[in-house]
């Protein structure tokens, strides 16, 4: 009997220590549950604030570009300005350099000129007659046409005067006078208009205008020269010209393309540097 009870009590025991160990595994459960659930709620706010923080450093990192942009823009025109000035005395110093060689061909056909007439001279006093020279149908030249040379300019005066007014075009273009060089220039275009000096004349007109902030009508007078004078010297000068026109008009892709062609046409040109330059500037420009 008692066995019997000690059996009873044993099963009882077992029974009342397996329900609670089933108790404390479903407890263990809930509370591994919770847990997974608390964790997945820190997550989702952790993910939450480091969007929010990608979202800042992407507003962050747009204000910096938009700032450099501001910065380049006006590092730009700082080095654009500088290099204008620097473009403008090249340009005096090469017009003085044409300008000086103009003067010497003048001087060097005058001297032809007189050395000529004096040997005439000297041959007709040698020989007591004058050299006869062959005319058209045969006839009989007078003594005036047979020792006439004919001169480089057949109007020294006008020469004369057309160099003067050219000099005086141009100091006013060296002193920066650009409004009153601009009136000069025009008037000896006008007034001389088959002059050596044309092209010399029309380049600083365009530069004048340029100077004067009148860029469309720089780039009109640039283009004429070019047109006109498609192997003068000058046109590379020109094309440059424009290029700093259409910097100054917002015309970015324009000016790229007219310093690519400058850079093409003319490699030998003594500009090319500054053009290569001034193209990587505008190329770093982003839009």
């Amino acid at each position: 009997m008692r066995k019997l009870v000690l059996i009873v009590l044993c099963f009882l025991s077992i029974s009342q220590f397996a329900n609670a160990a089933l108790f404390d595994d479903k407890e263990a459960r809930q509370q591994i549950v919770d847990l997974q659930q608390k964790t997945d709620a820190q997550n989702q706010a952790l993910l939450a604030s480091l969007e929010a923080l990608k979202k800042s450093q992407q507003a962050l990192d747009q204000r910096i570009l938009s700032v450099e942009n501001v910065i380049k823009s006006q590092g730009l025109m700082d080095l654009l300005s500088q290099i204008d000035r620097l473009n403008q005395e090249l340009s005096r110093v090469k017009g003085d350099l044409e300008l000086a060689h103009h003067n010497i061909e003048v001087s060097q056909q005058r001297q032809k000129d007189l050395y000529a007439d004096t040997d005439g001279r000297l041959r007709k006093l040698e020989s007591g007659t004058v050299a006869a020279i062959p005319a058209q149908d045969n006839k009989e030249p007078s003594a005036q046409t047979a020792n006439a040379v004919p001169p480089a300019n057949p109007n020294p005066v006008e020469a004369s005067a057309e160099l003067k007014a050219y000099d005086s075009a141009q100091a006013l273009f060296k002193d920066g006078k650009f409004k009153d060089a601009f009136d000069a220039f025009d008037k000896f275009l006008q007034t001389y208009s088959n002059s050596k000096l044309t092209p010399n004349a029309q380049y600083a007109l365009g530069f004048s205008q340029f100077s004067l902030k009148n860029y469309k009508a720089a780039i009109a007078t640039q283009q004429k020269l070019i047109a006109q004078f498609p192997d003068s010297p000058k046109v590379p000068e020109s094309i440059f010209n424009i290029a700093n026109c259409q910097i100054q008009l917002s015309d970015i892709e324009g000016a790229k393309k007219t310093l690519h062609d400058l850079i093409t046409q003319y490699p030998a040109s003594d500009l090319i540097p500054n053009a290569k330059r001034r193209l990587a500037v505008l190329e770093s420009i982003k839009k």
